[in-house]
């Protein structure tokens, strides 16, 4: 049976009256939910819209230019707030339909191209709540549902624990790298005669400007390594892919070999939260790897320094003080890789320490790229579980 949002849900607007809630949130492209990092100060909250646990809140602007509907349903907090623009909105019902089944729905491509193709006609690519609500489910017996939930949090929690495993790799070997080579790192000690920098050692390739409209919206083996690869703090996830069309050309210079080292020059957002971190290309046989433009690839031109050297100074505190620093843009933060190859640090003395470190390195990403594949099959299983919801 095929039910409107409408008939499932109930609008919720209740305000932040009394200013006594104070966490706000906003809802990514990625369908979750984001601290804001806006200055509250002098704002009055008390116009700010409450949401609860369970709850949804969604934005429906400019939805046919970004192809998707930012919604999701809040789990990390019992309360928070949100800007007055978010509709909010619960389930009428948990017998009829579980919150858990429609934040499912909500995540289908097919419903984000649905969407998209409505909105068509909007101002700005926009769309009315009065339109978002007509859009109909399937809502099958409350059992069924229940089955169907169960399933995906399987995998979910899986995933999730193979990334709290490599997580955990990534701070063993980085503390390592904290302890013994964190002396070396300050910019104030530019005058020191030790003191040398990235550019001694490396240089940034740019990478190739791919047509946009060869991106596919069908699953392929060709990934364009985009800054939506890198993770805040460094490193590489494939969760969520950009694929690039089989049949279109592209220049055998910019595919990346498993194992490169590269670096983010451009944000997705205007806070600079992966700007100028690094990330290794994962050793996945089933894909090719292409080197987007706004991402430079690390070559090395002096071997002084292992590749796990300059990789966990990439990751470093000073390094992204840096980074920040020099950066340019208002609406989106970016780098360049003169800055990136500009930043300056003193030589380390123990060689010992930097083959404990080679060796550290080299065993994290071995692991890495074991767990990195059985993430992406999980995901793809997930895929899998969301297109099977209709029939």
């Amino acid at each position: 049976m095929y039910k409107t949002i409408e008939e499932l849900v109930t609008r919720v607007d209740e305000r932040n009256s009394d200013g006594t809630v104070s966490e706000l949130i906003g809802v990514s492209i990625d369908k979750c939910f984001i601290k804001s990092v806006a200055n509250t100060n002098g704002t009055d909250l008390s116009k700010y819209k409450i949401i609860r646990k369970n709850d949804f809140a969604v934005s429906l602007m400019q939805v046919s230019r970004d192809g998707k509907i930012p919604v999701a349903r809040l789990e990390e907090y019992e309360e928070a707030i949100m800007s007055p623009a978010y509709p909010i909105f619960r389930v009428k019902d948990k017998n009829i339909i579980l919150p858990d089944y429609l934040e499912m729905w909500f995540k289908r491509p097919e419903f984000d191209r649905e969407a998209a193709f409505i909105a068509v006609g909007g101002v700005r690519g926009s769309m009315p709540w009065e339109e978002f609500a007509k859009m109909k489910l399937p809502v099958p017996p409350i059992e069924k549902q229940q089955k169907i939930v169960k399933a995906y949090k399987i995998v979910t929690d899986r995933i999730a624990l193979k990334q709290k495993i490599n997580d955990n790799l990534f701070a063993t070997v980085n503390a390592f790298f904290t302890e013994k080579f964190s002396r070396f790192l300050h910019e104030d000690m530019r005058n020191m005669p030790n003191y040398v920098q990235l550019k001694d050692f490396i240089k940034i390739k740019h990478g190739y400007a791919f047509d946009g409209e060869q991106f596919s919206e069908n699953e392929t083996s060709k990934i364009l390594v985009s800054p939506g690869n890198f993770k805040i703090g460094g490193g590489f996830q494939n969760n969520k892919p950009k694929f690039y069309n089989e049949e279109a050309e592209y220049k055998a210079d910019y595919v990346l070999e498993a194992g490169s080292l590269v670096v983010t020059m451009t944000d997705l957002s205007k806070n600079g939260d992966t700007l100028g971190f690094p990330a290794i290309i994962p050793k996945d046989e089933r894909m090719t790897f292409l080197h987007n433009q706004r991402v430079g690839l690390v070559e090395f031109i002096d071997n002084t320094y292992p590749k796990a050297f300059i990789y966990f100074l990439m990751c470093s505190n000073d390094y992204r003080n840096y980074i920040l620093a020099t950066a340019s843009g208002t609406t989106v933060r970016h780098t360049s890789p003169d800055k990136i190859s500009g930043y300056g640090f003193i030589t380390p003395d123990n060689k010992d320490d930097l083959i404990i470190l080679n060796r550290l390195y080299e065993a994290y990403l071995s692991d890495c790229d074991t767990f990195n594949i059985e993430i992406q099959r999980l995901a793809e299983l997930q895929s899998t579980l969301l297109s099977k919801m209709v029939g």
